[in-house]
């Protein structure tokens, strides 16, 4: 269904993505957490860049996540007695003895679905886990038709110290595949490490989606109701929208 992360883009996930997305998604989602009256699913909690905040908030939030080397990055911020609260599990089959209020899957994790099937599955599962009156979020980008024909070629999306005197960068190529609406995306790592270089690269897919394929798509769901926003401080869709945000709801 989806690819894990590696150990080591595991190890730098919080240095580069508290740089690269804190102050773009994460008031807007932590808003939504804080609200909700009763317990909340993050989906692809990873290491915790919403969810450790959301539990200081004394929000009754469980995460799930895919990835062994993020959870385990995620439990070592966790105190002994709120473990149980992480598992390993994917949004198409997880499972759980009791419903949410709130479920949430922010930073493109849906993308990361590529078969449709495995999407209605994943949709099936998280309606029947909410409650009556609950709400699902996740988000996916609006694709750069421009980017999707001509792709990204070594570009450096970051580039700092992951400790001090350590330096870190990433490098990101895409390489589009339009008829399976996929972008393959390569990262490439180097860092600094008791004197030497080192480096690591990693290759994954991701799914796109264009609106009206997600307005079929949640429409072929249980979801009762559904709206969705061009961006982060709630606007609707518009001609100069990056994102998708979508809100379901079950009646």
């Amino acid at each position: 269904m989806s690819h894990v992360y590696p150990g080591n883009f595991a190890r730098f996930y919080d240095t580069i993505y508290h740089t690269l997305r804190d102050g773009v998604d994460n008031d807007f989602f932590l808003h939504q957490i804080k609200q909700a009256k009763g317990q909340v699913l993050e989906i692809g909690a990873g290491t915790g860049r919403f969810f450790t905040e959301a539990l200081h908030a004394e929000a009754d939030i469980y995460g799930i996540d895919i990835s062994p080397a993020m959870i385990e990055i995620l439990r070592g911020k966790l105190a002994e007695d709120q473990q149980y609260r992480i598992s390993e599990q994917s949004m198409v089959d997880f499972e759980f003895p009791f419903q949410f209020d709130l479920i949430v899957a922010p930073f493109r994790v849906f993308m990361h679905i590529l078969e449709k099937e495995d999407q209605l599955r994943a949709l099936d599962n998280i309606y029947h886990h909410l409650r009556p009156g609950g709400r699902f979020i996740f988000d996916t980008f609006v694709p750069d038709l421009n980017q999707l024909i001509e792709g990204i070629n070594d570009v450096t999306d970051f580039e700092g110290e992951y400790e001090p005197g350590k330096w870190l960068r990433r490098r990101v190529t895409t390489r589009p595949d339009l008829i399976n609406q996929l972008i393959h995306i390569e990262f490439h790592l180097e860092w600094e490490e008791v004197g030497h270089r080192m480096e690591e690269k990693w290759a994954l897919p991701l799914r796109f989606f264009f609106r009206y394929e997600l307005e079929h798509l949640i429409e072929r769901s249980p979801f009762d109701n559904y709206q969705i926003l061009g961006d982060y401080a709630g606007n609707q869709l518009d001609k100069n929208s990056k994102e998708f945000i979508l809100v379901c709801d079950k009646v």
